[in-house]
């Protein structure tokens, strides 16, 4: 990360979220990158994500910050909440003192400006808007990370990622099994991916499915190399999760299961060789046991539209 350059403005955006938020906020950042060009720029957000910044680009320096603050950085000249609807995001700002702060309003701090909050707005439209809002222009679709150069695989594999933030958005592990053992059994190479939090999941599913110990990835690879290897296979099966926006930023294609939330909200973007499956329920995202609609969608469903993602271009 470059250093801060002495009497350089700096341009500091806060977005203390997770791997796929951070994905979806890739056309703001690049947005605000051509808007100020001559500033250094300071992104807020959890210190893991840090290994891909260089795909993304134009960030100069990264402070570790996890959920709307407090954010420990002193009078940016610009600072941007891409992190929520606030108060707290906005106020952790406020108390950088910037010269400008950008966000959306929010009735319980005063003076705030900016649009309103709109629930309905897809997250990749929600902070292009924003930026429009102020004057910048942004393009929602300005989804895709540079190269990441060759992965540990020889490519073309499979890639399965059971793993969810919440358990309402995890489809069940026996029916990813299921899947990974159709997709062997039709001469596929199949790995099994996750954080560090997911191995025992990960292994479960490989076991179920009858996948040698070596095709389990969870733990294994960092941001970089997950990144180079969905860049390399033929297709992502997973949740509504990061895996899902990264098999997206490197032009993978996917099947992806959603459960609480509308694709509408947090899918990729049309024209592109993904699979969104949804059941048309809405539900709590946050809950502790796989929403209803999420497990309305079968093994059957799910292995019909890889099938179909092969006929169109699945690598």
């Amino acid at each position: 990360m470059a250093l801060e350059e002495p009497g350089r403005p700096v341009l500091l955006a806060l977005r203390g979220l997770g791997l796929g938020d951070l994905l979806a906020s890739v056309p703001a950042l690049r947005a605000l990158r051509r808007a100020h060009p001559g500033h250094h720029f300071v992104l807020a957000t959890p210190a893991y994500l840090g290994g891909l910044l260089p795909l993304i680009g134009g960030v100069d320096e990264l402070i570790d910050v996890s959920g709307p603050g407090p954010v420990p950085y002193a009078s940016p000249d610009v600072a941007v909440n891409l992190h929520g609807s606030g108060p707290e995001s906005i106020q952790a700002l406020r108390r950088t003192r910037p010269g400008r702060l950008l966000t959306h309003t929010h009735p319980a701090v005063p003076g705030s400006d900016g649009p309103a909050w709109n629930a309905e707005t897809h997250e990749r439209e929600r902070w292009c808007s924003l930026l429009d809002w102020y004057g910048i222009a942004a393009d929602p679709d300005d989804l895709a990370l540079g190269d990441p150069g060759p992965g540990s695989l020889p490519g073309g594999e499979v890639v399965i990622h059971p793993g969810a933030a919440f358990p309402a958005r995890q489809w069940p592990p026996d029916r990813f099994a299921q899947v990974a053992a159709e997709l062997v059994r039709e001469g596929h190479r199949v790995v099994v991916t996750g954080g560090v939090t997911e191995i025992a999941l990960a292994r479960h599913v490989a076991a179920l499915a009858g996948l040698p110990e070596e095709s389990v990835l969870a733990g294994r690879t960092n941001l970089p190399e997950l990144a180079a290897l969905t860049a390399h296979a033929s297709l992502v099966v997973c949740g509504d999760t990061g895996m899902a926006h990264l098999a997206t930023a490197v032009g993978t294609p996917s099947v992806i299961l959603y459960g609480p939330i509308p694709p509408a909200l947090w899918g990729p973007p049309p024209g592109r060789p993904h699979i969104a499956l949804w059941a048309g329920r809405r539900g709590d995202p946050h809950g502790d046991t796989p929403s209803e609609g999420l497990l309305e969608i079968g093994v059957p469903e799910v292995l019909d539209a890889v099938r179909r993602l092969r006929g169109v271009g699945a690598r």
